[in-house]
């Protein structure tokens, strides 16, 4: 077993989660850094500011979601065969699943970077930070294909069980970023001040070289892979079975990014001092949803290789490990972000008394609810790793579509509600599909599904 590598199909389930667990946890909060990061440094320029740069992040993370399926496909096909111990399948997929990753992110930064101010003019963003969310997010854009490649890279190595690389690369990258971005958005010496764009700048170079990294190791690194283009021809049979696979997860990731992009817009509405609140709590709870993410993924990991393996008790046992574990972490930290809700949004956000309240009561709203969000993501991984990416899919629109974005709408339109309404869309949203997706889990109809042979 080379180092950093986990062994998932034999041994401690427990230790096993948990040793996937915690590097993609600190990989994941780390990721989610460059936004905190961005926050940090940019909330000092003010609410308009913040507001300016909250607009972009669900809109970018649509934009990101429309080819991360076939990333989550290459990671469960990987993980399937990896289990089986077929390491010249397991190549063969990461080299077809890359070369289409790369040409889908290419296509879509194009487009998002022509149709960007038809996007914030959609959203309904104010004149005054239309211009610096514009800039900001058309830089953001640019960066999709080093962002794409370096989520397919992430997801092709977490499928073999190497979890620390990853973790490595984004503490250098964030590092770097965390540098940047006073000099870009501040100025120093010859570097100009480019106020809220510079933000954009800084994770545009740190990701970048993420993604440089990232590709090198497939192709050079000391891992299970080995890719080259040698003889490569598209293997359309191959890429069928992972767009059947991957498109349930990129409408799964889309409809819950375009919910949250909907809920922004819903937020900008109600006025800028609502959305630089809401902006930060979204980001806030972004921290806490790695967490959840990172179990989900290393349960997902796990099952599909156990599954690959024949392993199906395993699979079964691990996939209760999860979610148990997933809903009382996720609980603790609920509770601390309730018990602290004031000093934490003061962190990130310089802005009068009010908007300062709007912040801590989205957050002590949401807070009580953070287990049964994980708890429902944990299960998600089950169905990840076992190929059921369609019921996964259907899960996540119940909960975004049927209940949060409807509840939102109608109580926020409610002179005795308002934004408070949207703010009590989240615990609704987490509580209600947290319960039918474990109703249906008890079944075990996911592990009738067979992806490999």
């Amino acid at each position: 077993m080379k180092q950093g590598k986990v062994s998932l199909t034999e041994g401690s389930i427990l230790k096993a989660l948990v040793a996937l667990a915690l590097p993609i946890i600190g990989t994941n909060l780390l990721y989610s850094g460059y936004q905190l990061v961005d926050a940090f440094w940019v909330g000092r320029l003010g609410a308009n500011a913040v507001a300016a740069v909250s607009i972009s992040y669900p809109v970018n993370f649509l934009m990101i979601s429309l080819s991360s399926g076939f990333a989550f496909a290459g990671s469960i096909l990987v993980a399937q065969y990896a289990g089986a111990k077929n390491l010249k399948m397991v190549n063969y997929v990461a080299t077809q699943t890359l070369i289409i990753v790369l040409f889908m992110s290419l296509v879509l930064s194009a487009i998002a970077y022509i149709l960007s101010p038809q996007i914030l003019y959609w959203l309904g963003v104010e004149q005054e930070i239309f211009a610096d969310a514009n800039l900001f997010q058309r830089v953001i854009f640019i960066g999709l294909v080093f962002n794409f490649s370096f989520i397919l890279f992430q997801s092709l190595l977490r499928g073999i069980g190497e979890v620390k690389i990853p973790l490595y690369i984004n503490a250098l990258t964030l590092g770097l970023n965390f540098l940047l971005d006073p000099l870009f958005i501040y100025g120093w010496g010859p570097i100009p001040a480019y106020g809220v764009a510079g933000a954009a700048y800084s994770t545009l170079a740190t990701l970048a070289i993420a993604a440089f990294i990232g590709i090198y190791i497939l192709f050079y690194g000391k891992t299970d892979f080995q890719l080259t283009f040698k003889k490569f021809k598209l293997d359309l049979g191959l890429l069928k079975k992972c767009f059947k696979l991957g498109m349930p997860s990129s409408m799964e990731i889309s409809a819950r990014a375009l919910g949250l992009t909907l809920l922004t817009g819903l937020a900008a509405r109600l006025g800028t001092e609502v959305l630089a609140a809401y902006g930060v709590g979204a980001r806030l709870i972004s921290l806490v949803v790695v967490v959840g993410l990172a179990l989900m993924k290393a349960n997902a990991a796990l099952v599909g290789q156990n599954i690959g393996a024949m392993k199906m008790d395993r699979a079964q046992k691990t996939s209760d490990y999860a979610a148990i574990i997933s809903f009382a972490s996720l609980t603790f930290i609920g509770i601390v972000f309730y018990v602290f809700a004031e000093p934490i949004v003061r962190a990130f956000l310089s802005a009068d008394d009010k908007t300062i309240a709007m912040g801590v009561s989205f957050i002590k709203i949401t807070a009580p609810s953070f287990g049964f969000m994980g708890m429902q993501l944990a299960i998600v991984g089950t169905l990840r790793g076992s190929g059921n990416t369609l019921e996964s899919m259907m899960f996540t629109i119940i909960g975004i579509w049927v209940i949060q974005f409807p509840f939102a709408i109608i109580t926020s339109n409610m002179d005795s509600m308002g934004y408070l309404g949207i703010w009590w869309s989240f615990p609704v949203s987490y509580v209600l599909p947290a319960i039918i997706t474990l109703i249906w889990y008890k079944t075990g109809a996911w592990k009738r599904k067979r992806v490999i042979g």
